[in-house]
């Protein structure tokens, strides 16, 4: 399959870091990006919204900031200023797409190209083995936020992000026949039991990674819950989220080295459920796909409360 932009930047691991979106729109002189665009979890990005935000609300009561500081205005709506054929969309400002103009003024939420191309590019870009941590046996991908109920989070652009259902859980737990969310426009709530996973008489429910609003679901997944298990962390995908909260819902998930941490813990749960219930079974391998089946006295029930905490 021929190769995109998007798909050189994945593989591009030298590439020189691009210029921010700050500094793409000429807020600030000069400012590099260093961590693949993941503006949400920016300090930097997070210090200038804070001053944008505060000269907006001066400006709107008819005051002028002074300073350096007091010129600084959201990237977006300097980028605004231009002609509208003069706007860069974000996903070119990004190096995700050859060049092409914003015809939304930077509203994303509701811009059909956005979706186009989390569903189409991010969506079907294959996670290679270099970029997922491999614990025991079970991936996560680097960037991914995880849930203590075994829920992923990819963020994607203004405080919208990707969830799923991650390795551990779809493996020791699926194939499921269908995996059911709520309608696009409900509103999910981090901690609460959103997700509904069916096997044939038994049912168990993930828990939300984050508080939003649904935008997008994998219907596929409704009729098909198989599909995650091939592709957990790109087809795979169950819902989009919009989440205005989201900077103080990553602060109750985990990411990187807590991950590896976590898994590691719950391998060992695993280990010793299974070395209880079936002690031959355990002989230092990995623990391979569809563990329920092969091992259904484990108990359905027990593994739900374990790993899914619920």
């Amino acid at each position: 399959m021929e190769k995109t932009r998007f798909d050189n930047h994945l593989d591009d691991k030298d590439a020189k870091p691009a210029g921010c979106v700050w500094m793409q729109a000429k807020v600030v002189r000069r400012k590099y990006c260093k961590d693949d665009f993941h503006c949400r979890a920016c300090v930097f990005d997070r210090a200038l919204s804070s001053v944008a935000h505060k000269n907006k609300i001066l400006k709107a009561k008819g005051k002028t900031p002074s300073g350096k500081r007091g010129k600084i205005v959201f990237w977006k709506d300097k980028l605004n200023e231009l002609p509208p054929s003069k706007r860069p969309c974000a996903h070119s400002m990004k190096g995700r797409i050859e060049l092409r103009a914003c015809t939304n003024e930077y509203r994303c939420g509701n811009c059909e190209f956005d979706q186009f191309f989390y569903d189409q590019y991010s969506v079907h870009a294959v996670v290679k083995p270099v970029d997922a941590f491999d614990i025991d046996g079970f991936k996560i991908p680097q960037g991914f936020y995880l849930h203590k109920g075994h829920a992923w989070v990819k963020i994607e652009d203004d405080s919208y992000v990707r969830v799923g259902i991650d390795d551990f859980a779809l493996r020791i737990m699926g194939p499921f026949d269908q995996i059911k969310t709520p309608l696009m426009g409900k509103t999910v709530n981090q901690g609460d039991p959103d997700i509904t996973l069916t096997r044939g008489r038994n049912n168990a429910t993930v828990l939300s990674p984050v508080t939003g609003v649904v935008t997008s679901i994998n219907s596929d997944l409704r009729e098909h819950g198989s599909m995650a298990n091939s592709n957990p962390y790109s087809q795979g995908w169950v819902l989009r989220i919009h989440s205005e909260n989201l900077r103080n819902d990553l602060k109750n998930l985990m990411i990187a080295d807590e991950t590896k941490k976590f898994f590691k813990h719950e391998v060992d749960r695993l280990y010793e459920v299974v070395e209880e219930v079936a002690p031959l079974a355990t002989d230092g391998g990995y623990i391979g796909n569809d563990l329920y089946g092969n091992m259904p006295q484990i108990g359905w029930n027990r593994l739900r409360n374990l790993f899914l905490r619920t």
